[in-house]
């Protein structure tokens, strides 16, 4: 990938970027009179999502053509067999339109439809967390400066803070587990969206778990975790793809995640 399209580190400066811009123009509508729409699934649409992502877009598209972009609201143009950028305009619009500040921009960039490089940005709360494939996961502060993430050692679910953005997003059959995990934790929190999982990776938070996810909610996630020593899989323990289905489990390591699958499968 890297001969078609430049050094990597080029691309996550890009990408950090891109990010930066796109969460400094949704903040133009945050906190303040905005049509919603609700889409087929349920789920909450403004208008910033729409513009915001077709920034995103045009940025991508202008700098990479010959590269794939599927997103939130306007789907897949290309084909997954190129690199492809996958985007969240906005994760977290319920959080967005209520004023809460827990809302971010996702963008990740994927080769074989594993996820090469991750940026969560946090435009409210002026953070960020950037990572690429073998070079590390990064924390951008609100005072400009950046350090390097590591998540915790915590390895015991009796030790462990959880966090999931909402109970009433697990079906039936999925709060039973759960909450046994909320139980068995030392501290349990809901709420959050993609900003939990940037708290993992700087070792604050030790285990999120969720379900109803897509891929353009999840791979930016994947290299902020896992350069930061945590892990990411599906509730089966498998690697996060394109392809991947929509339930997710980040731990801080690989015995806390070990753990909490075993209730999971229960």
């Amino acid at each position: 990938m890297n001969g078609t399209i430049g050094s990597f580190s080029e691309i996550a400066a890009f990408a950090h970027e891109v990010a930066q811009d796109a969460g400094s123009q949704a903040l133009q509508w945050f906190r303040r009179p905005i049509d919603v729409s609700v889409k087929a699934d349920e789920s909450p649409v403004t208008e910033a999502d729409r513009q915001v992502e077709e920034a995103i877009r045009a940025r991508i598209a202008g700098r990479f053509p010959e590269h794939s972009i599927f997103g939130e609201e306007y789907g897949i143009k290309g084909s997954f067999d190129a690199p492809t950028w996958v985007i969240d305009p906005i994760d977290g619009t319920r959080s967005f339109i209520s004023g809460s500040p827990l809302w971010g921009t996702l963008i990740a960039l994927s080769d074989n439809q594993s996820s090469q490089l991750g940026v969560i940005e946090m435009p409210a709360l002026k953070e960020s967390w950037t990572a690429a494939a073998a070079a590390g996961s990064w924390f951008n502060a609100s005072d400009g400066t950046r350090a390097p993430c590591r998540t915790s050692d915590r390895s015991k679910l009796s030790e462990a803070i959880f966090y999931t953005t909402s109970p009433f997003y697990f079906s039936d059959d999925e709060r039973e587990p759960i909450l046994e995990i909320s139980q068995s934790t030392a501290m349990c929190r809901f709420g959050g969206d993609c900003y939990n999982y940037g708290l993992l990776a700087s070792g604050h938070v030790d285990l999120v778990i969720e379900s109803k996810l897509e891929p353009y909610d999840f791979m930016a996630l994947v290299p902020v975790i896992e350069e930061a020593g945590g892990v990411i899989t599906d509730w089966e323990g498998k690697r996060l793809t394109l392809a991947s289905g929509k339930r997710v489990i980040a731990a801080s390591n690989a015995a806390l995640h070990e753990e909490a699958l075993l209730l999971l499968s229960r």
